[in-house]
């Protein structure tokens, strides 16, 4: 039995669920509304102290964070494997899971927050639920001190302490990923594998925000990579389909808003 706890734009869920779907997997699906402050709720914190999504309970069994996750489901389920066999190429996989892990995934928490989210969160709680939204967020959480960074974001937008160098970061491994893929069709190989499932949540988060100019005409291998991405049959399901409309919308309004500034940022002509 394979219960999965997520949320409809949580990059990290969207990733886990692609993989399950692509594995073939039947999984029962629990979801958290990251933005109204479910993952904060007592049972949901005895699952993952983190106060984040996804999680994996697999027969009783709780798996958290979602590149560690990935891994499991290939191993406790070696049918469809997305991971290479190749040695080069599991440990470029390797390589990509972790950048994400380590810078992305901050990286990616930061352009959301102050393009969309800090706004989303202002229009949906009142003041009182939106301190009480900040103050439950632990500590160490998306990193070691993003609850603080997170107020700071939500209060400030791109102006917070280090903001502008997230979304450069964010922009540096867009760069990296239009590199890598002059060499191969996909990421790791010629090969679709577990680093293009892994990032195609990070891309979409870009376009659902209205700013796909962040590559149209000036990296053509990932724009490329990203059209590929999208006819595969199990992306719009896996992926699209579980977000809500009235997120899917305010994602795309705010972020569109938000994009003149990125693009300045990133130092593009818009």
């Amino acid at each position: 039995m394979l219960d999965l706890y997520h949320h409809g734009s949580s990059v990290c869920a969207a990733k886990v669920r692609w993989a399950m779907i692509l594995k073939g997997l039947d999984f029962e699906a629990h979801y958290v509304d990251i933005l109204k402050g479910e993952q904060f709720e007592p049972d949901y914190i005895k699952i993952n102290p983190k106060a984040v999504v996804p999680s994996l309970i697999h027969d009783g069994k709780i798996l958290n964070e979602s590149t560690v996750i990935m891994e499991y489901l290939d191993l406790a389920f070696p049918q469809k494997p997305l991971t290479p066999k190749d040695p080069f190429e599991y440990v470029k996989t390797r390589y990509w899971t972790k950048i994400l892990d380590e810078h992305l995934h901050p990286a990616c928490g930061t352009l959301t927050f102050a393009s969309a989210h800090r706004h989303i969160v202002r229009k949906n709680l009142s003041e009182k639920e939106l301190e009480e939204f900040l103050a439950s967020t632990p500590d160490h959480s998306v990193t070691v001190d993003w609850a603080g960074f997170k107020k700071q974001v939500v209060k400030y937008g791109f102006d917070a302490p280090g903001a502008k160098d997230k979304v450069r970061l964010y922009d540096k491994y867009l760069k990296k990923m239009d590199s890598d893929l002059q060499q191969t069709k996909w990421l790791c190989s010629d090969e679709f594998g577990l680093a293009d499932v892994a990032l195609t949540p990070y891309v979409n988060r870009v376009a659902m925000m209205g700013m796909s100019d962040w590559w149209e005409g000036r990296l053509p291998y990932l724009a490329d990579w990203w059209q590929r991405i999208q006819q595969i049959p199990s992306f719009k399901p896996a992926i699209l389909d579980w977000c809500p409309e009235d997120l899917t919308n305010d994602l795309l309004v705010f972020g569109s808003k938000s994009w003149p500034e990125v693009a300045e940022i990133i130092e593009v002509e818009i």
